[in-house]
């Protein structure tokens, strides 16, 4: 799991006048290529967690810096190990909603067959979408944003059960604080994304 993960925000207008075949490349392009990419213009401007390009396409997207995480995707993984670890012992409304949300973003399920790209969204060929972690269009980010606002103010719920069933001092996601901090990452993303009606990506590196 040596794998890094970079998460952004993109406009769906400017992603989606072009074919799906060309959207990730376009996107991969306006982020980092030689001459327009968004390193080509200096530092991106800083708001809060947020990196906002100064390239010719800068206001389509916006790249999410997670806290903790040093852009590992080890962090994620490891917050999947941890539900699965807990949420046989978590009330079955919350355990609904949890699930919900994190197979929409990082969460293969317990059959390992979630779909971590909304259809259309990119080509069908794997070749074209080549490290593609995570694509939801603007209508299942902001479905993804109502569920994290039901989850929020129940999490501390789950509080004991982690710490009983699924902390492990000192590693990844080690206890309920970095599982929440976590959680509450994606919830800035998915807010964020849903206030914009922009759809959420997510690549490798």
């Amino acid at each position: 799991m040596g794998l890094d993960i970079t998460v952004m925000i993109a406009d769906w207008s400017w992603l989606g006048e072009v074919p799906p075949r060309q959207r990730l490349p376009r996107l991969r392009d306006a982020w980092y290529a030689d001459e327009t990419g968004l390193w080509d213009h200096g530092a991106p401007v800083v708001e809060g967690d947020w990196q906002w390009p100064r390239g010719p396409e800068g206001a389509y997207f916006a790249i999410y810096e997670f806290l903790h995480t040093c852009g590992s995707f080890k962090a994620h993984f490891w917050a999947c190990q941890r539900w699965e670890s807990v949420r046989d012992h978590v009330d079955p409304l919350l355990r609904a909603e949890l699930d919900t949300l994190l197979m929409g973003l990082i969460w293969d399920g317990l059959d390992g067959e979630a779909e971590d790209t909304d259809p259309g969204f990119f080509s069908d060929d794997p070749g074209v979408c080549y490290g593609v972690l995570l694509a939801r269009s603007p209508d299942n980010a902001r479905e993804l944003a109502a569920t994290w606002e039901r989850i929020r103010p129940r999490l501390s719920g789950m509080c004991g059960p982690f710490t009983e069933h699924a902390a492990v001092p000192g590693a990844w996601i080690g206890d309920f604080d970095a599982f929440t901090d976590l959680l509450e990452d994606w919830g800035r993303v998915l807010a964020e994304a849903a206030r914009r009606g922009w759809g959420i990506v997510g690549l490798s590196e």
